[in-house]
């Protein structure tokens, strides 16, 4: 028979499955290629190609034009805009305070036109102080958030990706 501390151990787990939690799995495509249209270098379409391809889905990315054809659906990022801009200045004027944007355009439709996901803007913002007197690590930590930023944009196009459908 069960003591009372496995019980107890035990009401957590339970009351978890009951809610519907469940750890998220292996994103299902309703497309089995997706050819990524962006510009050349772009570093938003390096990481979102290497997290589909890393992510365990049967999806092929492909990024040939000469294989724009065979793809199921078609990603075209838009744009990508990195902006900064001052949200605070001290007495004498000098800035305290930036705010950083990524802004990124994108839409997804089928080879024929058809849109799956129609034009669409994803924006991520943060907040940063800054000190003049130590600027080049503000300037390396502007550089960490607009990273973080493009990694979460990337995760919400995964998201957005795998609730499309055909």
């Amino acid at each position: 028979m069960m003591n009372k501390r496995t019980l107890l151990s035990l009401a957590p787990v339970a009351l978890l499955t009951a809610c519907g939690f469940r750890l998220r799995g292996v994103p299902e495509f309703s497309f089995a290629s997706l050819y990524v249209a962006a510009p050349q270098g772009s570093p938003l379409a390096r990481e979102l190609t290497r997290t589909l391809e890393g992510s365990g889905s049967k999806l092929q990315v492909l990024r040939d034009p000469a294989a724009l054809p065979t793809a199921q659906a078609v990603l075209d990022l838009l744009s990508e805009q990195h902006e900064r801009a001052v949200v605070g200045l001290n007495a004498s004027g000098q800035v305290r305070e930036l705010e950083l944007r990524l802004r990124v355009r994108f839409k997804l439709r089928t080879p024929a036109g058809d849109e799956l996901i129609p034009d669409t803007e994803l924006l991520q913002q943060r907040e940063i102080s800054y000190n003049e007197a130590i600027a080049l690590a503000k300037e390396a930590e502007e550089a960490l958030l607009f990273r973080n930023m493009q990694t979460d944009i990337v995760q919400q196009l995964l998201r957005r990706l795998a609730v499309a459908r055909r």
